[in-house]
């Protein structure tokens, strides 16, 4: 990966391909994000989670709703109002109120209403060295036809997003995924922004099935289709770390995240042919374990 315009090339890791920074201008802006609406409880980190939903509101441009499951009386209101006012958003913002269960009132409502993306927090409960997804959380990256964006640890005056991965696998969906992900990572003003291939076993035995006129490809080539889906997506002034990654399984996207401590995991999820939308097969370990913030682009 050596000898890209503008940029030069980094020593290697022993455990991933070898690094490639890319730098380019900005030249896009493309927020698909008209409504976002934050699954609300009132649990004690709702006011952050709040918080972190108003920022990416004001990244993206889109209108702020909340979408809670329970009865809506005086008591809420009082409580939704104070905080809506402690975090100086609008007295009148709107509120879905649903009943029934949490994971499936918040999944009705994300349809009823349209809405692009929805924020909540990631975890109901620590779990130590186990960072698991709660029930409600697992049940959106599952279920919801929008984009999700899960909050390991939502801050009350948060914080910019340093580092950043983004797993790509080359298709239009991801391009434009990508793009999304530029936009967010300039406003973040992040240090650095990892694309990265995943290729297990699996895929590997697979591509090998399938054939390629019975030839299979190599490292090099890979990491040459891997810079070409980073340059196809535009020019971006956010430093680019291309990364090819081998592995028995999936959780080495995961190892990596932990080893470059990113802050966010962003992962483009293309809508199936049956309608909805799968988790590709190389990330689907997200549904019970989160790295850190996650954002998965439907």
């Amino acid at each position: 990966m050596n000898g890209l315009p503008g940029g030069a090339s980094l020593p290697a890791v022993a455990e991933f391909s070898p690094r490639t920074r890319l730098r380019f201008r900005l030249m896009i802006n493309p927020s698909a994000y008209k409504t976002i609406a934050v699954a609300s409880t009132f649990s004690p980190r709702f006011e952050q989670v709040l918080s972190e939903a108003k920022r990416m509101s004001e990244r993206f441009g889109a209108a702020l709703s909340l979408i809670h499951v329970g009865e809506h009386n005086h008591e809420t209101a009082k409580k939704f109002g104070d905080v809506l006012a402690s975090l100086q958003l609008p007295a009148d913002s709107t509120i879905y109120y649903e009943r029934g269960n949490p994971a499936e009132g918040i999944l009705r409502a994300l349809k009823e209403n349209k809405i692009d993306m929805v924020i909540a927090g990631a975890l109901e409960k620590e779990v130590v060295l186990h960072p698991f997804l709660g029930n409600v959380a697992r049940r959106l990256v599952r279920e919801a036809d929008c984009s999700i964006m899960l909050f390991t640890e939502p801050e009350r005056e948060p914080k910019p997003w340093q580092r950043i991965v983004f797993v790509a696998d080359y298709s239009d969906h991801a391009r434009e995924a990508l793009k999304r992900t530029f936009h967010l990572a300039l406003g973040e003003s992040s240090e650095r922004l990892y694309v990265i291939r995943v290729m297990t076993t699996f895929d590997e035995a697979r591509a090998k099935a399938e054939g390629n006129g019975g030839k299979s490809k190599t490292r090099d080539d890979e990491e040459i289709e891997l810079e070409n889906f980073v340059l196809s997506a535009g020019a971006t002034e956010v430093p680019i770390e291309a990364r090819y990654i081998r592995g028995n399984t999936g959780f080495a996207a995961a190892d990596f995240v932990k080893s470059v401590e990113a802050d966010l995991l962003v992962i483009p999820v293309a809508p199936s042919s049956g309608g909805g939308s799968t988790l590709p097969s190389n990330v689907a370990w997200i549904t019970d374990v989160i790295p850190c913030n996650l954002w998965l682009i439907r």
